[in-house]
């Protein structure tokens, strides 16, 4: 027993040696705890019986090949908020054993098929929070045992036939918050476990019948908030459904048998939607729940039958009338069939149901050399070293995978008969023109990716025929001013990925015709100088990067009338102050700001006027400035980085240091002088302690910026009183 003791205990020496600097070791319990490091690549020297593995707040870009075959016990693995840009195919192999892996919170673009080969244990897969505009189909075929895939917040528009095929146990699939309004009438037919469906805020036009018909065991449905109007005669064929969620969706009518396929159901939610009455809903006899609060009920004879149908089948009903005014506010279950009178009935709406796009047979044979999976409507000729673009491909072609081959140019028509395709790859092919009438026929391209290519300029033109095109990928060319008059014919444009170009300045009218654009990737460009109505078009702007630029000011003249920012990122720029004011066109709308690894050296007292609750990130890590002004309306922060910055630890510092105990938050915020205080974390230093009102205690401090007012009981009593702040549990 003695021996065995002993060399545990060598064991457990030798794994708190091998700890990485930023990391902190808990060998009992085999957890590794690297928070907001600042690491740019995962650290070798994890101990390899580590269990728990989070890695939170870091900067990876890319998650390698095999990036963790040195930790093969790992069970949990976070990575949340670390700038992931890409996950690499084989990335996670030998992690047989993960059975959690957290990927919320970045940049991810594109899942590939082998992207989470691997990780045959895991259980719950979240990637909410990232940028995800396409799953290949295969994505997820190495799964076989997880159970909950969160796809929340990304910028999905589109999912193809088979995309989740794998996910034999799969019970809940989160998709709530994307884009989607295109589902392959197949895209859920592999999920033969699944009980749960979240499709949310979403952009359904109609109810995905087809789609959904392969659900048979779901018994929750999410479809609330889309745009859907109509639900046709038996739209809804889900044999084991028992909750329908279609609050605040656009509903104008309901088919009097449009639930009858699903006999299950039980609830049914209709809140806040424009429905002035129902038709008795046949067929569902097992029905307990309607919820109509919120629609603008019509309480005539006109609504008589539904009324008499609750009663006969029993069914609670929520609801009140908005018309007659007599009626006007009574509940539905209060009324009386003889209140509900007819006078000059107004005409109940018929919207027509929409029409099903037929779909077009396969046709021709895939060309030499290439490979198509009529499965999954997908045909690649990757790496073929090809000097033409083949043609021949199966006229149900959904996506095309064209990447590193030698093209060097699209000529016009170089993908006839492709009506179908979605989804075009044509990344690392030394493309340099893409010629007019190149895109001509593909009226269903929703994503075009041109990354790594030679191309610096683009006309018009070559867009022609691509009316649908949502996302373009021109990162990584040679562009040195963004394409002029492009995106005339880009009516539905919402991404556009233009970092890592050469691009010197934003011009007047350069974007013009981009009114739909919600995503501006502008980043590792040289970009000097953007005009003040450079961005006017985009009047739906949400995120705009600018990082890695040579920006020497905040662009404050270019942010007027872009009501929608939520997200700027200006790091990585040289800009040394901001001025009073500086965001003050965003301030209404703006939660992320970015403004890291600058050599800032100066934020004027001003610099943040305007901003307040909704500011949910703010990064300043990185910079040269000795303080940072007021920031106590605040309140909403979730992240706040402040690590690298050397601040200067003497009583002008106190309001500041008493806000960080009360911010539930690791700040990282650090003393760069005087000399006695220098490196220590700003919480900790005792230099405060000489302080006047230092005595007062935590909950007595002001905001930064009021040092002045730190005595008077006023401020002590607003403090104490915040909600959002726990002075004892600061992380600090």
């Amino acid at each position: 027993g003695l021996l065995l003791f002993s060399v545990a205990l060598g064991l457990g020496g030798m794994a708190a040696a091998r700890c990485p600097g930023p990391c902190i070791c808990d060998n009992l319990r085999s957890q590794v705890f690297c928070l907001n490091g600042n690491l740019t690549a995962i650290p070798e020297t994890i101990p390899q019986l580590t269990k728990k593995l989070d890695l939170r707040g870091n900067s990876f870009t890319i998650i390698p090949v095999g990036a963790f075959l040195d930790t093969p016990y790992l069970t949990h693995l976070d990575l949340q908020c670390c700038k992931v840009e890409r996950l690499e195919e084989g990335a996670f192999r030998g992690l047989g054993r993960l059975v959690y892996l957290n990927l919320a919170s970045n940049s991810i673009t594109l899942l590939y098929q082998e992207s989470l080969d691997g990780l045959s244990s895991l259980q719950q897969l979240i990637l909410e929070g990232n940028r995800i505009e396409e799953i290949q189909p295969g994505a997820f075929g190495h799964l076989g045992s997880l159970t909950v895939l969160d796809l929340r917040a990304n910028a999905l528009v589109y999912l193809p036939d088979m995309v989740f095929q794998g996910l034999q146990v799969l019970r809940w699939l989160r998709l709530s918050h994307n884009t989607l309004h295109v589902l392959g009438s197949e895209a859920f037919a592999a999920l033969p476990a699944l009980r749960r469906l979240s499709l949310d805020h979403n952009e359904l036009q109609a109810l995905p019948s087809e789609a959904l018909a392969s659900l048979d065991g779901a018994t929750r449905l999410d479809l609330g908030h889309n745009p859907i109007t109509y639900i046709a005669e038996e739209a809804l064929a889900m044999a084991s459904l028992k909750h329908l969620f279609l609050d605040h969706a656009a509903l104008q009518d309901v088919a009097p048998d449009a639930f009858t396929r699903s006999p299950q159901l039980r609830t049914l939610d209709l809140r806040e939607n424009q429905l002035r009455g129902l038709p008795p809903l046949a067929g569902a006899g097992g029905l307990a729940r309607v919820s109509l609060a919120g629609n603008p009920l019509l309480c005539s004879c006109l609504l008589r039958p539904f009324h008499d149908w609750l009663a006969r089948a029993r069914v609670q009903a929520e609801g009140s009338c908005t018309a007659p005014p007599a009626l006007r506010g009574r509940p539905l279950d209060s009324l009386r069939p003889p209140e509900m009178r007819c006078g000059r009935p107004l005409p109940s709406p018929s919207p027509t149901a929409p029409l099903e796009r037929p779909r077009v047979a396969g046709s021709g044979q895939c060309p030499r050399g290439c490979s198509c999976s009529p499965d999954f409507h997908h045909g690649s000729c990757e790496n073929r070293d090809l000097r033409e673009i083949p043609r021949g491909f199966p006229g149900d072609t959904r996506l095309l995978d064209l990447r590193r081959n030698a093209f060097r140019v699209v000529p016009p028509g170089a993908f006839p008969g492709l009506k179908e395709l979605v989804s075009l790859h044509l990344q690392s092919c030394d493309i340099g023109v893409l010629q007019p009438g190149a895109l001509q026929g593909l009226e269903n391209l929703v994503y075009l990716y041109l990354t790594s290519n030679r191309l610096s300029t683009l006309a018009a033109a070559a867009f022609k025929g691509a009316p649908r095109l949502a996302y373009l990928d021109l990162d990584h060319n040679a562009f040195t001013r963004l394409p002029v008059g492009t995106f005339q014919l880009l009516p539905n444009l919402i991404s556009l990925h233009l970092q890592h170009n050469a691009i010197r300045e934003l011009g007047e009218g350069e974007l013009a015709g981009a009114g739909g654009l919600r995503w501006l990737y502008l980043a590792g460009n040289t970009i000097k100088r953007i005009a003040p109505t450079a961005l006017a078009p985009t009047k739906m702007l949400e995120k705009l990067h600018l990082e890695g630029n040579r920006l020497v000011e905040v662009p404050t003249s270019a942010l007027w009338g872009l009501p929608a920012l939520s997200e700027l990122k200006l790091s990585r720029n040289p800009i040394k102050h901001v001025g009073d004011g500086a965001f003050l066109p965003v301030a209404s709308s703006l939660q992320h700001l970015y403004l890291d690894n600058m050599g800032l050296e100066q934020i004027s007292p001003g610099a943040f006027t305007g901003l307040g609750p909704k500011i949910r990130s703010l990064f300043l890590e990185s910079n040269k400035m000795s303080n940072i002004p007021n920031m106590s309306n605040f309140t909403g922060l979730e992240i706040l980085n402040l690590r690298d910055v050397p601040f200067h630890c003497d009583c002008q510092l106190l309001p500041l240091r008493r806000w960080i105990d009360k911010l539930n938050l690791r700040v990282g915020a650090t003393c760069g002088s005087p000399a006695e205080a220098r490196g220590l974390k700003v919480k900790l230093s005792t230099t405060f302690q000489t302080c006047p009102g230092w005595g007062q205690g935590e909950a007595g401090g002001t905001s930064p910026g009021k040092t002045k007012a730190a005595s008077k009981p006023s401020k002590k009593k607003r403090w104490g009183k915040s909600p959002a702040r726990g002075s004892k549990k600061s992380k600090a």
